[in-house]
């Protein structure tokens, strides 16, 4: 039921992205030509079939594009930012093409504006329904209906984590009809059977899943219950007893009979993402460079007037594949013949006032600009440390240098939730460590949005 459910939900949702897309052509035609420049005659573009015909096909096309690119299936596990970002990148893509084309077939006369309007309403309105189908389903599952129905297959630690999980998660869709198990569980559940009776339990009620969670002392079961899964039809998920250690995304390479299982994965292995962050980063810090160079000019002439020494301070950080680089920030502090290995406090006696007011607004992180510029750096991506507190880190906080993965970055997702300075590393490593796994363009645009909205000031005091 749940699958013919599925598919009558996938049907509904192409045919609706198909509508609004054809809906999005007239409304972009409406604002430019009636409500920006209230024209009052009869337009071509309205009034002819061809236009009409042309709308619908690329409607179409841009449908089975959405298909392809996986936006048809169950929202249950599908991230709303992926989703969001899929979207914008294929409409853009789209409308691209479609102006190419009518460059190509002499159609100049057609505006510009009005195929910006159509991204942006072709945009607005599927994400909108997504939005709203989304909220409406987790409702609706939040309520006991569109239920999967789910057998565990165990009753140790793993068993016992997916089951509170779906209860924590209601809004995903998932019923726990009960366990099979050797063992006794009370806290699991309905016990259906042993792992001899798995045919009869799957083949006596409707199971939508088998989610597989046996111990290692189990795993000598498991081809039973994958063939007893295959044999009565059920779909088969397991979740393997090493699931602590396994990254939100794995990845999987096949060496002939073989199976690798990548522990290290990250979305900026694909050499396109790097590509596409990389000439961000490039166009980024040159256009920044130019906006901040007035605010940089007065910065390095208060700093020479603060104090004497160099106005810009060079320390030796630890960037991607643990490749050292010199960092540049302007010079807070004065010149003491020393250089510590820990961070600066509120009671720094060697800042300056100057100093301590460029470090409360992150005006002295500026000439990073020119680090991105360079490529030793990204505009977002975990904090570069000194040689000293890699070495030191690496030793007693586990996956400290999978930070080294990718490039440091001027503000990232630690960042943005305080984690700056004299802080928690073992927190900091933690939010360093999300961001790898989770990278998006989304998330990388919604931390510099934070970090210019209210998070380049930080909690140091002026002296």
């Amino acid at each position: 039921m749940i699958r013919k459910n599925q598919r009558l939900i996938n049907g509904l949702n192409l045919l609706s992205d198909l509508a609004l897309i054809f809906l999005s052509y007239f409304a972009a035609l409406f604002t430019k030509y009636f409500l920006i420049e209230n024209h009052s005659g009869d337009l071509i573009w309205f009034s002819e079939p061809l236009f009409w015909g042309v709308a619908l096909v690329y409607s179409a096309l841009l449908v089975l594009v959405y298909y392809f690119a996986g936006l048809y299936g169950s929202y249950r596990f599908k991230r709303e930012e992926s989703e969001i970002f899929t979207v914008l990148t294929i409409n853009g893509i789209g409308v691209l093409t479609l102006m190419a084309l009518m460059y190509l077939v002499r159609m100049s006369e057609f505006s510009r504006m009005a195929l910006l309007l159509f991204w942006a309403y072709s945009s607005l309105f599927v994400l909108g329904k997504r939005t709203v189908a989304r909220a409406l389903l987790r409702h609706y599952r939040k309520l006991g209906y569109n239920q999967k129905h789910v057998v565990v297959v165990g009753s140790g630690h793993f068993a016992r984590q997916y089951v509170e999980d779906v209860k924590r998660n209601p809004h995903m869709g998932f019923t726990v009809d009960g366990y099979v198990s050797e063992e006794n569980c009370p806290d699991l559940g309905t016990r259906l059977g042993s792992f001899d009776e798995l045919e009869d339990v799957l083949g006596g009620r409707q199971v939508d899943e088998v989610v597989a969670a046996l111990e290692p002392s189990e795993i000598g079961f498991m081809k039973q219950v994958l063939e007893t899964a295959d044999k009565t039809g059920v779909r088969i998920s397991i979740i393997p007893f090493y699931n602590d250690y396994i990254p939100n995304y794995p990845t999987i390479d096949v060496v002939g009979r073989t199976k690798l299982i990548n522990m290290r994965t990250t979305p900026l292995d694909n050499v396109l993402w790097r590509m596409i962050k990389r000439t961000i980063d490039i166009v980024g810090s040159m256009v920044l460079i130019v906006l901040t160079s007035p605010v940089m000019l007065i910065a390095a002439i208060g700093v020479r007037l603060s104090s004497p020494g160099p106005i810009l301070f060079r320390q030796e950080r630890v960037g991607r594949d643990k490749k050292p680089f010199l960092m540049y920030k302007f010079r807070s502090m004065r010149i003491t013949g020393t250089e510590e290995t820990g961070w600066s406090t509120n009671t720094d006696p060697r800042k300056t006032k100057f100093g301590s007011l460029i470090r409360k607004y992150s005006i002295d992180e500026l000439p990073q600009f020119f680090n991105v510029l360079k490529g030793d750096m990204s505009l977002i991506g975990p904090r570069p440390e000194v040689p000293f507190h890699v070495n030191h880190f690496k030793e007693e906080i586990p996956l400290y240098l999978v930070r080294q993965q990718v490039r440091p970055g001027i503000t990232g997702w630690a960042q943005v939730h305080g984690l700056r300075g004299d802080t928690s590393i073992e927190k900091r490593v933690e939010y360093d460590i999300w961001y790898i796994e989770n990278w998006s363009l989304w998330l990388d645009f919604k931390i510099l949005l934070i970090t210019a909205f209210g998070g380049m000031k930080n909690n140091e005091q002026i002296c």
